[in-house]
């Protein structure tokens, strides 16, 4: 059995949520909340799914353009999970198998972190390698 599309029942979907490129807040909220009402709807028709495809990728150009994420830097990264693991410099050493002149280095971001020591920073950490390079 062959869902199809319905491009009438498409263009009243279109015509009732009325999306266009989000300029305002207001318009940002509205969207969101069809968005999110769609995404926890079970059973979307080809027409919904369509539609909160379209939604989304509205939302996340408005998201994109209003609130960028900075990119934090892999020594940055390094840092703030050491934090929230509550390790410290000198657990480095070990795991990094370097001096501690050359942790210090890596941690304050004056030395970058080479492809073996993100190897063993992921695998310490559970997390991916590329988050440190």
């Amino acid at each position: 059995m062959t869902i199809t599309f319905d491009n009438k029942s498409y263009s009243q979907l279109l015509a009732e949520i009325a999306p266009q490129v989000i300029e305002t807040e207001e318009e940002y909220e509205r969207l969101l909340k069809v968005a999110e009402f769609l995404t926890f709807k079970k059973n979307l028709t080809p027409e919904e799914q369509k539609l909160d495809k379209l939604l989304v990728k509205l939302i996340e150009d408005y998201e994109e353009e209003n609130y960028p994420m900075d990119k934090s830097t892999p020594h940055e990264i390094l840092q703030h999970i050491m934090e929230s693991s509550g390790i410290r410099q000198a657990d480095l050493v070990r795991i990094l198998g370097s001096s501690s002149g050359v942790v210090s280095e890596v941690v304050n971001g004056k030395r970058s972190i080479s492809k073996a020591q993100a190897k063993a920073l992921g695998e310490y950490f559970k997390v991916s390698p590329s988050l440190f390079i």
